[in-house]
């Protein structure tokens, strides 16, 4: 019997395992996937939003404020990269500069702090690569960069320190009361038992919900494509610039990323399937095409890849975050579209708060809220570099050329708690294959030591869990004497 089962390993449901982690309570995240980050919190846009935009007297407008609030603090507790680059959204004609006007006051009353309306010539002495034609322009400079994976990644390791349990590879298939009190949550690996249940399950939250509430939720998958641009890129822009935010969005971005490449994106297309991430040439073309009008000169051949993400858009287009009125102890966080990655650190703690009084639970005397990163050798001066090669030999071998990551990176990354047990895991921690190759070169060494770190043949590597594995058979079993078997 466990107190809590939260259901979904994205940044939500991590953060609130890892402030839940601070309480004396038996927690649980079950997450479908090999690894925790693997839906919605891994393809966005990596913005930490200033919070001028959701409605005032939101849940969204609320969550986002106090979540960008947090994040200096949090992140040095976490150690993980963030930084407050500021953001531009540009209007270029003048029902633009109205709808920006609107967008300050909004600003004003969420309390977003520094919030300007500043002139075209400001802008381009900030931002020379704008296009041409900007009539004005707001400047948030409490908006920032940060890294989705490692935040996730990062409340997760925490939460794991502190004592919470992670059952990955574990789908959940239905919810219903316990015979004595609770909640038993049925996954196919068997029935858990459980006091409360966090429902983070992203654009399947609303099937969750459902399976409980008489007050029915309905939840749309907006895919949104984005574009990556090497590091060559890096220096277009120092700010993250917007265009006028439309009624699907915050609209296309053009935005340095924490890791110094240059994002583009995202689109806001409705889809019907909750799995359907897949980029489309028609939705690359747009994003590119709208991308045009806000920065000049944007160097499009330098994409390294591209992706897409899923938004759980609720409906009402709000979040739902707190107890269900008509299912006691099952608690919802739902519509989680963006600002989720901003909002999250606000979501994690205000719920565990919530939680733990509605369970009875005490904080407990020996919580540590603090969690050291995976080292980078590239931040250290090459004195203490060379040191730490002459100490452990793994940091002086670089498997990943493209971003520069050593042997000792991609050792730490499989043996911390939480580690990756697949080559996309090590890539979210570390960045290997994250560059201009794209895991062309190094993608070989990376699985033989995913290999030996986890006992496994080198055909049971995977690169994202389930049946992913990169090798399907050896040569000398497939042909003999020159023919095919």
């Amino acid at each position: 019997m466990y107190d809590v089962i939260v259901i979904g390993g994205g940044v939500i449901g991590c953060a609130v395992a890892r402030y839940l982690s601070a309480y004396t309570g038996k927690v649980c995240v079950v997450e479908r996937e090999g690894d925790v980050c693997c839906g919605t919190s891994k393809a966005n846009s990596a913005l930490i939003h200033a919070g001028f935009d959701a409605p005032h007297g939101s849940a969204m407008a609320y969550y986002n404020v106090k979540g960008s609030q947090m994040m200096p603090a949090l992140a040095k507790e976490l150690d993980i990269p963030f930084r407050r680059n500021g953001a531009l959204v540009l209007a270029f004609d003048r029902q633009g500069l109205e709808r920006l006007k609107k967008l300050y006051d909004n600003g004003i009353k969420n309390g977003v702090e520094g919030l300007e309306l500043i002139e075209p010539q400001r802008v381009y002495e900030m931002e020379p690569n704008v296009a041409p034609g900007v009539t004005g322009a707001l400047y948030a400079p409490t908006a920032g960069i940060v890294c989705p994976f490692l935040m996730t990644i990062a409340f997760g390791e925490n939460a794991v320190a502190n004592g919470v349990e992670f059952r990955l590879n574990t789908e959940v298939t239905g919810v219903t009361k316990g015979k004595e009190g609770g909640w038993t949550v049925q996954t196919r690996a068997g029935a858990l038992h459980t006091r409360a249940v966090v429902n983070a399950a992203g654009v399947y939250a609303d099937l969750l919900h459902n399976m409980v509430s008489g007050k029915k939720l309905h939840i749309t998958p907006r895919r949104g494509d984005y574009c990556l641009l090497d590091h060559t890129a890096s220096g277009i822009v120092e700010r993250t610039i917007f265009q006028v935010p439309g009624p699907e969005g915050k609209g296309v971005l053009v935005t340095p990323t924490i890791h110094d490449n240059i994002l583009l994106g995202p689109t806001a297309i409705a889809v019907d399937d909750r799995e359907g991430n897949n980029t489309t040439a028609a939705g690359l073309d747009e994003l590119l095409a709208k991308v045009g009008k806000t920065v000049s000169n944007v160097p499009t051949r330098q994409v390294i890849t591209s992706f897409a993400g899923l938004r759980a858009s609720e409906d009402g287009r709000e979040f739902l975050v707190g107890e269900v009125e008509d299912a006691p102890f099952f608690f919802d966080c739902a519509g989680i579209e963006s600002p989720g990655l901003s909002s999250a650190p606000a979501i994690g703690v205000e719920l565990a708060e919530t939680i733990a009084s509605r369970l009875g639970l005490d904080k407990k005397t020996d919580w540590k809220p603090e969690r050291i990163g995976i080292l980078d050798p590239k931040k250290l001066t090459m004195e203490k570099r060379n040191e730490l090669i002459r100490r452990e030999p793994a940091y002086g071998q670089i498997i990943c050329r493209c971003e520069m990551i050593s042997e000792g990176e991609i050792l730490d990354a499989i043996r911390r708690p939480l580690g990756a047990t697949n080559f996309d895991g090590v890539k979210r921690r570390v960045r290997t294959g994250m560059g201009r190759c794209q895991a062309g070169f190094c993608s070989p060494r990376v699985m033989e030591l995913l290999a030996k770190e986890l006992g496994i043949g080198l055909d049971q590597v995977t690169k994202s869990g389930g049946a992913s594995r990169f090798i399907l058979g050896h040569t000398k079993e497939r042909y003999q004497g020159g023919g095919r078997r």
